[in-house]
């Protein structure tokens, strides 16, 4: 038994080829609602990504496109909400940490101008644009929602690297300056992962994630189907909840 009923309801998922992104596409979809699954044009996880939901009978159609790429993310976002008939609910999942390694704080000459440009293109201003072309068809919902991934790397010193927490804590202040901005016709809110286990693109070592589930008073790390919930959650419920950022971590940042 699904823990919401959201038929009749249609959200769009950016980044929803995998991880994080899928599994909320997919949870959505079991409670009822219609999805829209956004990837990349060229990733051909997308495509076998709607099939599977489809396959499971879930309402899912595709929604190509590069967040990060200005015009083509407002888009496809109308082409998603033409699609579905309405838009709902917005999940901002899509991000790239920029880089396959993690890089420590001091070595500032790995954090080159290609990369800042690429992590804050995807990451935030992406994110922002993914919303404005979003607003007015939530607007028109009548219960319009939008969630965004952030990360405990916008809210310690944590992460893949400093550009990739940089633009993680601008996700954070965004989410804000839009609930205030955007309310009361549509709640805007965020989530941030711990350590997830899933296909994200840092290598972390063996040492690295024994350390994140020692470090966890939950004694694990997350599964993208936590996110997902707490995605979910904020986008479908939570009336009263705006311009908040929900950490799920395990307790890794206590």
């Amino acid at each position: 038994m699904p823990a919401y009923q959201l038929s009749g309801r249609a959200a769009l998922v950016t980044g929803a080829a995998s991880g994080i992104g899928y599994a909320t596409a997919a949870m959505l979809g079991r409670s009822g609602a219609r999805v829209a699954v956004n990837f990349l044009p060229d990733d051909l996880r997308g495509t076998e990504a709607v099939e599977r939901l489809r396959a499971e009978g879930i309402d899912a159609v595709a929604a190509p496109g590069r967040v990060g790429v200005p015009g083509e993310e407002a888009a496809m976002v109308e082409a998603a909400a033409a699609t579905l008939g309405r838009l709902d609910l917005l999940v901002n999942n899509a991000g790239t940490p920029g880089t396959r390694a993690l890089i420590p704080g001091d070595r500032l000459d790995d954090m080159d101008d290609a990369l800042w440009d690429a992590v804050l293109s995807v990451n935030l201003v992406g994110l922002f644009r993914c919303t404005r072309a979003a607003v007015p068809h939530l607007r028109a919902s009548g219960r319009g929602a939008v969630v965004n991934v952030a990360s405990i790397a916008g809210l310690t010193a944590r992460g893949s690297s400093m550009a990739y927490g940089a633009s993680k804590a601008g996700v954070v202040a965004l989410t804000k300056h839009l609930a205030r901005g955007l309310g009361p016709a549509i709640r805007v809110n965020a989530v941030a992962p711990g350590a997830v286990d899933s296909d994200w693109q840092v290598e972390w070592t063996e040492e690295q994630r024994r350390s994140s589930v020692e470090q966890a008073p939950m004694g694990r790390r997350c599964t993208t189907d936590d996110i997902a919930e707490a995605v979910v959650f904020l986008g479908c419920a939570a009336a009263m909840v705006t311009g908040q950022t929900l950490v799920v971590d395990g307790g890794l940042t206590l």
